[in-house]
């Protein structure tokens, strides 16, 4: 990559070698510098995603440059697009646009997150978003989704399936590609979905011409902390509402499971030691 790009816990030495994430106890490095104090009075639940999904949301939005009134559609509604989706209520959207096929997280996405769905397993994406905006596109993009994203159609996700099963890189840039195709001219595509190899298939022929902006990265974690707690404290927002599940930490391995088999309606999982 040419230089590492952060220190993140439990993310190997490429970022950064510190160990942990999910433990009973972490030392915790440069620990005068990182940690905030949260205000008594305030639930665990409320500020534990300050740590990581709340201002990846909101850094996801924030990097939209979104004007007010705009339309904003996200590519995603798991846990991190679910903030995205209330961080751009919350920096002027006008309009709302959310992206999957797993109902449960359409459904909070829709009642929660006020936002208007699509199911891609059920409309075709840029069909539906040509209709919804008149033909115009929506002009800020987000792809909360990364390198695990889906295809509505086989092909795709056979071949790249077929490169990991001998070893080769794969990281299916299907919503990176559609948002690009689907972003209006002189729009935003903000991408906090987490990439960790080259990509085929990016249509940079259309991000060129069409004069669209990018914009990435590891969220930036120190800056959002102060700001968005404020936001729970200050202003109510209470950031639980994503969480489906808990556990302790010796169920950790089946709730993993469960995260993934998306079982019972699962979106979130809490685990407290």
């Amino acid at each position: 990559m040419g230089q590492s790009p952060a220190g993140l816990f439990g993310f190997s030495h490429m970022l950064g070698g510190f160990p942990g994430g999910q433990a009973e106890y972490l030392r915790v490095p440069y620990a005068d510098v990182g940690p905030i104090k949260v205000p008594d009075g305030i639930d665990d639940d409320q500020v534990v995603f300050l740590s990581d999904i709340f201002p990846t949301g909101y850094m996801a939005a924030e990097n939209c440059d979104i004007e007010s009134g705009d339309t904003v559609a996200i590519w995603g509604c798991g846990p991190v697009a679910q903030f995205a989706i209330q961080s751009a209520w919350m920096l002027g959207a006008g309009r709302v646009i959310a992206i999957d096929r797993v109902k449960e997280r359409l459904a909070l996405a829709k009642s929660h997150g006020r936002a208007e769905t699509i199911n891609f397993e059920e409309q075709d994406v840029y069909e539906t978003l040509m209709e919804m905006t008149k033909g115009r596109g929506p002009d800020r993009c987000i792809d909360a989704v990364g390198a695990e994203s889906h295809a509505a159609g086989t092909l795709p996700e056979m071949m790249d399936d077929t490169l990991e099963a001998v070893h080769l890189p794969a990281n299916h840039p299907y919503s990176l590609a559609e948002a690009i195709k689907c972003c209006r001219k002189g729009g935003t595509v903000s991408v906090p979905g987490v990439y960790t190899n080259t990509l085929d298939n990016v249509p940079m022929h259309a991000l060129m011409n069409k004069g669209l902006t990018m914009k990435t990265g590891q969220t930036h974690m120190q800056h959002y902390l102060e700001p968005l707690l404020k936001r729970i404290v200050d202003e109510g927002f209470d950031p639980s509402f994503v969480i489906t599940n808990r556990g302790s930490l010796e169920e950790a391995p089946e709730m993993y499971k469960t995260f993934e088999a998306r079982e019972n309606g699962c979106i979130k999982v809490v685990l407290k030691p």
